[in-house]
């Protein structure tokens, strides 16, 4: 299996209001440490038993639950430093998204902050295929709370380590400066791309058998 790399640091992130030079620099570290260990996990399982396996503990099992855990750790903070870089006003089309599936900008707003005050790992407005309407997530681990059917269009990283430097406890202050450096641009071809694909999906349900 060939090695991922990691993507280079966007210059514009080095420049956020409110969130440091230094802040994005260690979270960048961070980041290249997963992109490092899955490479080293799936190496590892190239040459990993398979015969035996159980629940409670094999080799082989603990390199697939890490497996897991660090391909996540890789995306979502891709997703992250993607999403940020802008001016924070939100606009396009996802503004009306989020005011017919919250009624308002601000009530949307409101339960996105709620929740990323709430949460110990991250935060994902995602666009749920099952209903084809948007959520607010809530997963306090990279391999916990991920819902399936469900494609991240926004997030935000609540770990410590995305903000401690600049703002210590201050979690809401964080949220704040987050908030303010959304590249809405992002968030628009997100869910542009995917609104496409769902629709086709929805007509492939008319079509074809369902699956469920």
């Amino acid at each position: 299996m060939s090695k991922i790399s990691a993507y280079p640091l966007d210059p514009a992130l080095l420049q956020l209001k409110g969130i440091s030079p230094k802040q994005i620099k260690e979270h960048e570290k961070l980041y290249k440490g997963y992109v490092k260990t899955i490479n080293e996990i799936r190496s590892r399982l190239q040459q990993v038993d398979r015969a035996d396996q159980n629940p409670r503990y094999t080799p082989y099992r603990c390199l697939k639950v890490e497996e897991t855990f660090n391909i996540n750790g890789v995306v979502l903070h891709e997703l992250y430093f993607e999403n940020l870089g802008g001016t924070g006003r939100p606009h396009g089309p996802i503004v009306d998204a989020l005011k017919k599936n919250f009624g308002s900008y601000e009530a949307w707003e409101k339960d996105f902050k709620a929740a990323a005050a709430a949460s110990r790992g991250w935060v994902l407005l995602s666009l749920d295929f099952r209903d084809q309407k948007l959520h607010n997530y809530l997963a306090d681990a990279h391999d916990k709370g991920i819902v399936d059917c469900a494609t991240t269009l926004l997030i935000i990283d609540m770990y410590e380590h995305a903000y401690f430097l600049d703002y210590g406890t201050e979690r809401e202050r964080y949220i704040d400066a987050f908030m303010k450096n959304i590249d809405w641009d992002v968030v628009n071809r997100r869910f542009i791309s995917l609104q496409s694909w769902a629709d086709q999906l929805n007509s492939a349900d008319h079509t074809e058998e369902s699956l469920y």
